[in-house]
């Protein structure tokens, strides 16, 4: 059996940085194995230090992956075919890496599975920095909805003359009787106020120039008063505050 000392195993992920991976290959009929340099660095060794064998990839998986590895393993073993295993393994050091292990069996010419080979490769590095973009991300979002019911609440606060907890209580009241998201009445309701307060246009510019119920028309400052006033009285049965196509 070969004892796989080369070629290199080539990996890659999402984002830079490094995608350890390795090679093995089982032989079922001897019991020998022979793993790559990557796949001893990865579960903590180097070539030389231990003798690799199915017991001991088995030993580093993590406790509570090893019992739907070995299935696989045992069935594959028994039938043949492909599999892939995302698990977690834990290393000498006793350091966790999220692994996807591939792999085949192979038969021979009366179609007995005498070897396993395939390879792992550590996605732990492309796990942590998906995670932390995720997790960025949905701060960011959290941010911008908070910004935007702030500015809602500021408006009701300054149209309705409430102080800023009424105001507050009153988009809360409205979201809940209309079965809408706070962060999208008070989106709709800042872009009607954006609206009704843009400013006019030339005369000859094309906006100028447009229907009755354009941004720069009374339409536009009346359907934010109506708006305010459903929002004050709490009726919605009429549409939500927010901009009419």
């Amino acid at each position: 059996m070969s004892d796989l000392r080369g070629p290199y195993t080539y990996s890659s992920a999402l984002g830079a940085g490094d995608c350890p991976a390795g090679a093995y290959r089982i032989d079922l009929v001897n019991g020998t194995s022979a793993w790559s340099d990557g796949l001893y660095q990865l579960h903590g060794y180097e070539r030389g230090e231990v003798v690799p064998t199915i017991e001991l990839i088995l030993a580093h998986k993590h406790p509570d992956d090893r019992a739907h590895a070995e299935e696989i393993l045992a069935k594959v073993r028994r039938h043949g075919g492909h599999f892939s295993i995302y698990h977690r393994i834990i290393d000498s050091h006793g350091r966790l890496h999220q692994v996807l292990c591939s792999g085949e069996g192979v038969l021979d010419e009366a179609g007995n599975v005498t070897a396993l080979g395939g390879m792992t490769v550590d996605l732990t590095a492309t796990l942590q920095r998906e995670t932390e973009l995720a997790a960025r991300e949905a701060v960011e979002r959290a941010f911008s909805t908070r910004s935007v019911i702030d500015q809602a609440r500021g408006l009701v606060m300054g149209r309705l003359g409430v102080s800023s907890d009424e105001a507050f209580k009153l988009l809360i009241r409205f979201s809940s009787r209309a079965n809408t998201k706070l962060s999208l009445v008070a989106a709709e309701l800042v872009a009607l106020a954006n609206n009704s307060a843009d400013s006019p246009k030339s005369p000859d510019s094309p906006k100028s120039r447009s229907s009755p119920a354009g941004p720069t028309s009374p339409a536009g400052q009346d359907r934010l008063d109506a708006a305010l006033r459903a929002l004050r009285d709490g009726k919605t049965d009429r549409r939500r505050p927010g901009p009419r196509s």
